[in-house]
């Protein structure tokens, strides 16, 4: 926040490799930008990878760049191509196989506290 009127201070980032860190096997996270409600986040993951099934309280919202990958969502199997989107909200147990080397950008709501 600044000092002058309470409100949150604007956050910009540049595009670049730095400050991706590793989460899983051949899964990569980058905190792109985040405010007082929301962070958006991408992902590189390497084909064959796997995120584990698991929830969080947040809403996930994502969109596929490139890559292809399958989605399993509160019992429901969801293939994804560049140019899909997703919402999942918080608390729904998720996970991904990943078919090809992929990037998705996807932003969290509120904001991912083990993510800043």
């Amino acid at each position: 926040m600044n000092q002058n009127d309470e409100k949150p201070d604007p956050m910009f980032r540049g595009d670049g490799d730095d400050g991706y860190v590793d989460m899983a096997p051949g899964i990569r996270r980058r905190t792109l930008v985040h405010g007082e409600r929301a962070l958006l986040a991408a992902f590189r993951l390497e084909a064959g990878s796997r995120i584990p099934e698991h929830s969080h309280p947040e809403e996930q919202t994502g969109y596929l760049v490139s890559g292809a990958m399958t989605f399993y969502i509160g019992g429901e199997t969801h293939s994804a191509r560049p140019g899909d989107s997703w919402s999942i909200p918080g608390g729904v147990k998720h996970a991904v196989d990943v078919r090809e080397d992929s990037l998705a950008i996807e932003a969290f709501s509120p904001v991912r506290k083990d993510y800043l």
